[in-house]
């Protein structure tokens, strides 16, 4: 690649991370689609200086031709925007080739959510809830008659903690395990995360989840902490943070030891929790605020999941619906 290229792919990638504070993951993959059109260009003698929208056509034209979804072609094309408009911000371009570019259709899928009866199941409801969630009562003694002990509890409390924080709050599971002790405030009931870029954001924490979260830190963390000096709030075994990998195998052994028998995967709280909480009457923008999307757009997918079950009861409750 010419210097010049690589010169500003470099200053690029900075701007990004410093002024737009994307995640290390969004910057790679910004990289790797510039860098494949860097190439395109080389191989036909021209650069990101001198090429045309012709040139971002074809480029476009042949990863189609070599089978590239409608959705990867639009990420293509929004990363070539992206790039293009810097280089005319920093002026080393006077004009834009993406400007007559169309993103291509994409077909709009709804999200997979969990139902209230599984979300029940996973959450130990519908049975002796007490057995399910064995608890400490005030002088710290463990309530019930519950079996597990030290570090097996812990994991126990854990896992109960984590999933009703996943479901209770909306996180994505980046933000879950980036959680730290001190981002759970009591006394206001609420939850500090971390979204993309690194934003902030305050989420609201329901009673069944704080009750589990200090139970879970007043008698269990310690036990999976060990001798390691870490703030983190959820632990493995290890005593060390658990990795997103991690979180995705616990929540497939939960879901098949509570007889929950659909694909259970961390997002999918995510999106049970805004369809649920647009099911019972919250507004569109506090959802949005909860889940920390920039562009109310986005969550703007959740009404029409919510309207398709309100049509799927019409049909099979109103006598004349067929």
């Amino acid at each position: 690649m010419e210097v010049q290229t690589e010169a500003w792919l470099k200053k690029y990638l900075i701007y990004l991370n410093v002024e737009r504070g994307l995640s290390p993951n969004t910057r790679n993959s910004y990289e790797r689609d510039l860098r494949k059109f860097t190439a395109f260009l080389q191989q036909r003698g021209k650069n990101i200086i001198a090429c045309e929208g012709n040139d971002l056509f074809l480029f476009l034209l042949q990863e189609k031709n070599q089978g590239r979804s409608a959705r990867t072609l639009a990420r293509y094309l929004a990363t070539l925007r992206g790039f293009f408009a810097f280089l005319l911000g920093e002026e080393m371009r006077e004009d834009d080739p993406t400007e007559y570019l169309s993103t291509p259709k994409l077909e709009q899928h709804l999200p997979h959510v969990l139902s209230e009866g599984s979300i029940g199941k996973l959450m130990g409801e519908g049975g002796d809830r007490d057995k399910e969630w064995p608890k400490h009562d005030k002088s710290g003694k463990r309530a019930g008659n519950a079996d597990p002990e030290g570090k097996d509890k812990g994991l126990l409390m854990r896992n109960m903690a984590m999933i009703e924080v996943l479901y209770g709050c909306g996180l994505r599971v980046s933000e879950l395990v980036g959680l730290k002790v001190s981002d759970i405030i009591f006394e206001t009931r609420t939850l500090r995360c971390r979204g993309k870029g690194n934003k902030e954001r305050i989420v609201p924490i329901g009673e069944y989840a704080l009750e589990v979260l200090q139970d879970y830190l007043e008698h269990d963390r310690e036990h999976l902490r060990g001798k390691h000096k870490t703030e983190v709030l959820f632990l493995n075994s290890r005593g060390t943070a658990l990795t997103r990998q991690g979180v995705w195998d616990i929540l497939k052994k939960w879901a098949q030891n509570h007889g929950v028998q659909e694909n259970i995967y961390p997002h999918k709280f995510r999106h049970s929790f805004a369809t649920h909480l647009l099911d019972h009457g919250a507004d569109l923008r506090s959802v949005q605020e909860m889940l920390g999307h920039a562009d109310i757009a986005t969550t703007q997918i959740y009404t029409h999941l919510s309207r398709q079950r309100l049509l799927e009861v019409f049909r099979k409750a109103h006598p004349r619906a067929d």
